[in-house]
């Protein structure tokens, strides 16, 4: 079938060819003196036609009549004069070619109808009027005309035919396609869901393994299972981006737990380039929001890892600020890099999906090359965008906008009003290899300081130090691991002074012993820095820790049902952390059972089981609980972490939702939410 753009195209070139025939037909009209009445309606005729083309009224399959109609009439008028006799047969020609692009056969045969009906009244008044006589010569045109009409018509007949047949081929053809690509992501997506299991044993084994001291394997096997759990998420949300079907799940967060989990990405990630990352998180960004969290994670997650695997040399500056809008603010966040770049051509690409750089079999860079494509799909999702700037060998930058509610429009960081004095930025310029490190450490320097309207000055020497001294009442000095050690018994002497100085540093570096000097683990960013210029030496936990607060579940009684063994050893030793009192069931009808014969505060249901699946078997639990008069909560524990798969869950009556792989951070969150308030075995 033709599409709307060609479509619209044909339409506009027939009503421009019928738009022709009227100021012909009307100009031939008013020369030969015909009805003075007609021209005038073919005119408004012709007017009309343009008015539903330009509106689109009404439905495309009417407006098709209406022109064929209008094409009929001028026809028949212009044929029914004996002067036309001559002429009519060229006039249907131009009329069934141009009609033809509509691709209706019954047009066609109208159209010959006519003619037929039309050279039968010129014969008539011909003989009538003798405008004609009827010699060989006038005999032999006739057949003539109608050999030509009969051929051009028969012409037309095949053309359409021979198109409805290719279009239909292409239909089918299109139809294959779609059904091959919507198997291909039922394939994929049902690989995910399938592979989710095992990856959760071989994530919950490891880290059994790493709590009985197994060694550095049990690290590396963890790591190996983090990296393919990610992966299967990245499959799973490639074709629910490619099939438009990303379900979103808002809730409320902090603006400090999405950068910091940028920062705390950063450093799991394998860094053999040694690759700085500057943060920039705006102050003024409010301090929280709702929105869906999770995919604004793997956004991060996405971006960064697309960033690390492109930059040989140099770094990564990420910056995260907000705009406000009428109805809350716009996130932004931009993740710029000093890598390979790309050319226009490949950003004009990315969007596509797969897109990778390097797709030879030996390349150098890893992933599935589906990143970029899932940020875009999670973005327009959100009612965002996203813009890329890049040019080959001088780096990336990607931008990108998503609206969020704000639910708490304090900034995330602020001065406190008790901060007196001056702040020095102590970093030497030339130890950049690539210059625009020291720009990206200059720019976060300089938004911060504008933001929370703090006074900071660069030197980059001692003497610039020991200059602004003596102007300045300078309180707190921030530098480099590289500037600490080159001047260590100087800063050292500072800090006896009663002047807080900290430092940028690589984990394991250690001040030297006995020293004052704080120490801020790189990458470093907005905020140790705030908690450090309001609490000076007694800041401490410096790193925003969203996990400070464990969360005790003392005596709680838990039952959990899974099918595969393996699983149910994985949850009973990740659940007993929290000092859960743990059982286990390996089907519906057994937990069934062991919840009518005993005691439980929570279970935590598998979604797909043979014979009796979770859903019936939560039900069933919630019906024995209902005859006994007792409450129960049950949890949705299952690989099915499709978008809108919690949204079905909560439907069918379960109280919460955690996908496998386990996250021990979903795990905590979903149960604060159905065990609101409990610490320590108390509510």
């Amino acid at each position: 079938m033709r599409n709307k753009n060609n479509r619209r195209k044909t339409e506009n070139f027939l009503i421009f060819l019928v738009s022709l025939a009227s100021l012909g037909v009307t100009a031939v009209s008013v020369l030969l003196g015909w009805e003075f009445w007609v021209p005038p309606l073919i005119i408004l005729g012709t007017v009309l036609l343009w008015v539903m083309n330009l509106f689109e009224r009404p439905e495309y399959s009417m407006r098709e009549r209406g022109y064929f109609l209008f094409a009929m009439l001028i026809v028949f008028y212009h044929g029914v004069h004996v002067t036309s006799f001559y002429d009519a047969a060229v006039i249907i020609i131009l009329v069934m070619v141009s009609y033809s692009f509509l691709d209706h056969i019954y047009m066609m045969n109208m159209f010959l109808a006519e003619y037929v009906i039309t050279l039968l009244i010129q014969l008539y008044l011909s003989s009538k009027t003798g405008f004609m006589i009827m010699n060989t010569l006038n005999k032999s045109r006739i057949i003539l005309y109608i050999m030509s009409v009969m051929l051009v018509y028969l012409w037309c007949v095949r053309s359409i035919v021979d198109r409805m047949e290719k279009n239909e081929i292409l239909g089918e053809k299109d139809e294959r396609i779609e059904s091959y690509d919507a198997d291909m992501e039922d394939f994929l997506s049902n690989i995910s869901h399938e592979l989710r299991t095992p990856v959760n044993v071989v994530n919950g084994m490891s880290d059994l393994m790493i709590k009985r001291k197994a060694g550095s394997e049990a690290h590396s096997i963890k790591d190996a299972g983090i990296r393919l759990a990610y992966q299967i998420e990245d499959i799973q949300d490639y074709t629910e981006c490619k099939r438009k079907k990303v379900m979103l799940e808002e809730e409320e967060y902090m603006s400090i737990s999405l950068i910091n989990d940028v920062v705390t990405s950063f450093r799991f990630i394998e860094n053999t380039n040694n690759l700085e990352l500057v943060v920039d998180l705006s102050p003024s960004v409010p301090a929280k929001m709702r929105g869906d969290i999770k995919k604004l994670h793997k956004i991060f997650r996405h971006l960064l890892e697309n960033a690390v695997k492109f930059t040989k040399k140099g770094g990564i500056f990420v910056r995260m600020y907000s705009e406000d809008t009428d109805s809350g603010i716009n996130l932004c966040i931009e993740m710029t890099d000093t890598g390979i770049g790309m050319d226009r051509k490949a950003v004009e690409s990315v969007s596509e999906g797969m897109y990778q750089v390097n797709k030879k079999r030996n390349r150098s860079s890893g992933g599935i090359g589906l990143g970029l494509f899932i940020v875009y799909g999670f973005a327009h999702r959100m009612d965002g965008f996203v813009k890329i700037e890049s040019e080959k060998g001088t780096g990336t930058t990607v931008r990108v906008t998503i609206p969020q509610e704000v639910t708490d429009e304090t900034p995330c960081l602020s001065l406190s009003k008790g901060f007196k004095g001056d702040i020095l930025f102590h970093v030497k310029s030339g130890k950049y290899k690539t210059p625009r490190i020291r720009d990206f450490y200059r720019s976060m320097a300089a938004d911060l300081a504008s933001s929370i309207h703090v006074p900071l000055y660069p030197a980059e020497t001692v003497r610039e130090i020991e200059r602004l001294r003596e102007k300045l009442n300078v309180t707190v000095i921030f530098m480099g691991q590289e500037e600490y050690a080159e001047n260590q018994e100087y800063f050292d002497r500072l800090c006896e002074e009663g002047i807080v100085v900290a430092v940028s540093a690589n984990a394991g570096f250690k001040a030297s012993p006995g020293s004052n000097v704080m120490i801020m683990p790189k990458p470093l960013y907005a905020y140790p820095v705030v908690k450090i210029i309001n609490e000076g030496r007694n800041a401490k936990n410096i790193e925003y820790d969203s996990s400070a607060s464990k969360p005790v579940f003392k005596g709680i009684r838990a039952l959990i049902v899974d099918d595969e063994p393996m699983n149910l050893v994985v949850a009973t030793n990740l659940f007993s952390d929290y000092e859960m009192v743990i059982d286990t069931a390996g089907s519906g009808k057994e937990a069934i059972q062991k919840y009518r014969t005993g005691e439980y505060d929570v279970v935590f249901m598998d979604h797909m089981m043979p014979e009796m699946d979770g859903v019936e078997a939560m039900k069933g639990i919630k019906k024995e609980a209902a005859d006994l008069d007792r409450s129960i909560i049950v949890v949705a524990l299952t690989a099915n972490a499709v978008s809108g798969a919690k949204e079905m869950f909560m439907r069918e009556g379960f109280d919460g939702f955690i996908a496998k792989p386990i996250n021990l951070a979903d795990f905590e969150r979903v149960m604060t939410q159905v065990l609101p308030g409990y610490r320590g075995g108390e509510a």
